[in-house]
């Protein structure tokens, strides 16, 4: 079967999505995975086919703040919807499709007749269990969260709205709002798979049977691929360090950001890895290394702890290593994720990005590193992550379709 995986985002809206191409390529697939253009590389690093979206999250600028999000994703949208059906060929037999790219794509399996499943890297639909994912850790209780996730569906409807109408009068369909799409394909009980763990987040006890949990989804790594070799010598010359990275997030606070991750792992006394990102971080000392992206599944493991901004992918990979977290939220779905790894015991209350010092970053690595629980509580999620295959189940609800 030809398979288009299509997603839109940051890093991490994309790696995932890399290992599940590799799962369904070995079980016999014809797999592209479609994104903008500076993931071309990443892509086709894991031997898949690469189609261009028309659009670059980054050309928004710096986003700092929910309703900043709002609005640069309501143009990014705008952007890749113009041209969304450009990346479906017509052999194309199933599309897979990601939370930022499920209602652009729903149009295009109404006039094509392709069917579709749902690819969600996280919960959407509305529970009584939590509320949505972008009001952190709010709970209002059951009756509550269940309205207020409703209400974060009609705030992204209203994101996704422009771009739904111009590309349903560019395949001819009639007019329907998104809205309108998004309850019409509830109702017909299209299958949506979730790549999160039940060890971070359990299954909500009130979702419908075609919304199902299947455990996380990991970038592909090659089985020869090593780390630097400098990064090497630097594990090898000391106790495990702390690393510290905010991934996407942070862009033109490099110098700030710099000078309180290197503070802090003086304060507390540690040899720490600083992450550059997209803020750009670096930091030089006999302590103190700067690095660029490697493999979580090659570093996380040989650290100490991870300083990060609980991004759902990096807060899952650090659970994956058995690795505690010291969480600096930022935006969107991050104050969700890094409540939950407070939660299960695998850090401490979360650290606000706008107000995060070098003291207060010391006095939460050194809290963590002191207090085996949260050791204890990492190692108890990699346990239970390991029993969990988040691409087989991918596969196999593939292989259903065929």
């Amino acid at each position: 079967m030809k398979v288009l995986i299509a997603t839109a985002g940051s890093r991490g809206d994309v790696a995932p999505y890399t290992g599940v191409g590799v799962a369904l390529r070995r079980a016999g697939h014809e797999v592209a995975l479609a994104a903008t253009q500076s993931f071309a590389p990443l892509v086709e690093e894991a031997g898949l086919a690469f189609r261009p979206l028309p659009a670059d999250h980054r050309a928004h600028g710096s986003v700092q703040g929910t309703r900043a999000l709002m609005r640069t994703a309501g143009t990014f949208m705008a952007d890749l919807g113009a041209a969304f059906a450009d990346a479906v060929d017509k052999d194309t037999e199933l599309l897979l499709l990601s939370t930022t790219t499920a209602p652009l794509g729903w149009p295009i399996t109404e006039a094509t007749g392709i069917p579709s499943i749902g690819l969600y890297l996280q919960p959407t639909a509305p529970t009584g269990d939590f509320g949505p994912t972008v009001a952190g850790a709010r709970s209002l209780g059951r009756v509550g969260d269940r309205a207020a996730g409703r209400f974060a569906l009609r705030m992204t409807d209203r994101v996704f709205e422009p771009a739904v109408r111009q590309l349903r009068e560019r395949l001819e369909l009639p007019p329907l709002t998104a809205a309108s799409m998004r309850r019409r394909m509830d109702q017909a009980g299209w299958p949506v798979l979730h790549g999160f763990s039940t060890a971070l987040l359990p299954r909500p006890t009130d979702w419908a049977p075609h919304l199902q949990v299947t455990g996380s989804w990991w970038p592909h790594v090659d089985a020869t691929r090593q780390l630097p070799r400098e990064i090497e010598a630097f594990l090898d010359a000391g106790p495990p360090p702390v690393l510290i990275g905010f991934g996407s997030m942070g862009a033109g606070q490099g110098e700030r950001l710099s000078e309180i991750a290197v503070r802090a792992v003086r304060r507390a006394g540690l040899r720490g890895l600083i992450q550059s990102g997209s803020a750009g971080l670096s930091a030089r000392g006999d302590s103190i290394l700067t690095i660029g992206d490697v493999p979580h599944s090659l570093l996380f493991p040989r650290l100490a702890a991870v300083v990060h901004h609980a991004g759902a992918g990096t807060s899952a990979a650090t659970l994956r290593a058995g690795v505690p977290s010291v969480t600096v939220p930022v935006a969107a779905d991050q104050p969700f994720w890094a409540a939950r790894l407070a939660a299960i015991g695998a850090a401490p209350p979360p650290i606000p990005f706008r107000s995060l010092t070098a003291d207060s970053l010391a006095e939460a690595i050194g809290s963590v590193l002191r207090t085996p629980s949260y050791a204890k509580a990492a190692s108890a999620a990699a346990r239970h992550m390991s029993t969990e295959d988040g691409t087989d189940a991918v596969v196999t609800t593939v292989a259903r379709r065929t």
